[in-house]
């Protein structure tokens, strides 16, 4: 049981060049920026880093860029999500020689697979790496509902020891841990705070790509300090931005903020497009409302 992971981690966006290359430098300063801003840990190569706009070289090139940089100081957990059970779990045992502390694993999201179908997909990538999983539930994304009663038996699995939650039902968060007690440690997906005080443990944002700092602080006022009042007020302060980043365009509405702070994370590859000018201008006008920055992450030479 690896129950180790705890706190706010950055499901990172990906930056690409002019060009639309992926960006290793500007992902190396993006993770140190990460980092020194207080994330407790980073996920790349998830929904929000368009992992499945990327080949094979680059989806490695990121895992290590991300990795290497952060260089033990947070966890790194690697999304290695996949429609073929054999290709999932070729990505997982990459990302674990890699150097991953962890992987997040989304089901198969075509085949819309059975409860046995879920539980046998998992069993087997878990029986081929000795990292742990984070199984991933996100009914809108991927097809299927990883119900609670269905995440109790994945708890059961060796190695699958934590879920991300996305799914708008904070009482997910309680069932999931009344059915599955210390053998699955629960994170929020969508939901930071309501999740926090259902006694997740973490939760997996999108937001902290954009104000890293503020959103691990929500966790530490539930979790460390045990105020509740004060997470709620630093919560609603920041629902705008956990709002602006939701919803169907979330990467490139990330990428435009980030882009108004300061760091230039290029365009979303397609099929997505950049945002509109207009949603643009409503980014730039949020960045100035919070007082968000970018300072570049300091980079070993």
């Amino acid at each position: 049981m690896h129950n180790t992971f705890s706190g706010t981690f950055t499901v990172m966006i990906t930056p690409f060049d002019g060009a639309g290359r992926v960006d290793l430098a500007a992902l190396a300063e993006f993770t140190n920026w990460q980092i020194e801003q207080g994330i407790h840990g980073l996920i790349p190569l998830g929904s929000t880093g368009e992992f499945l706009s990327l080949s094979d070289e680059e989806f490695a090139d990121v895992a290590r860029t991300v990795i290497d940089t952060a260089d033990g100081r947070v966890p790194v957990l690697v999304g290695t999500g996949a429609e073929d059970t054999r290709r999932a779990l070729h990505l997982s045992q990459s990302a674990e020689k890699l150097g991953a502390d962890g992987v997040m694993i989304i089901p198969p999201f075509y085949s819309t697979p059975t409860d046995d179908e879920l539980v046998r997909h998992y069993e087997t990538i878990a029986a081929g790496i000795n990292i742990p999983i984070m199984v991933y539930n996100n009914p809108a994304t991927a097809n299927v509902d990883l119900k609670p009663e269905l995440v109790a038996r994945l708890a059961h699995i060796d190695g699958c020891d934590y879920i991300k939650e996305s799914t708008l039902e904070v009482t997910r968060v309680r069932d999931i841990i009344r059915l599955c007690g210390d053998k699955m440690t629960v994170f929020g997906g969508i939901l930071g705070f309501e999740s926090f005080v259902e006694g997740a443990r973490g939760w997996v944002a999108v937001a902290s790509n954009v104000a890293p700092k503020e959103m691990a602080r929500l966790y530490e006022l539930v979790a460390d300090e045990k105020d509740i009042d004060a997470a709620r007020d630093l919560y609603h302060a920041w629902v705008p931005l956990i709002d602006a980043v939701g919803g169907q365009r979330y990467v490139g509405a990330t990428k435009s903020l980030l882009k108004h702070m300061g760091f230039d994370a290029g365009h979303p590859r397609p099929p997505r497009l950049p945002i509109p000018d207009e949603l643009d201008r409503k980014m730039g006008q949020l960045v100035r409302e919070l007082g968000l920055s970018y300072a570049a992450g300091s980079v070993e030479p």
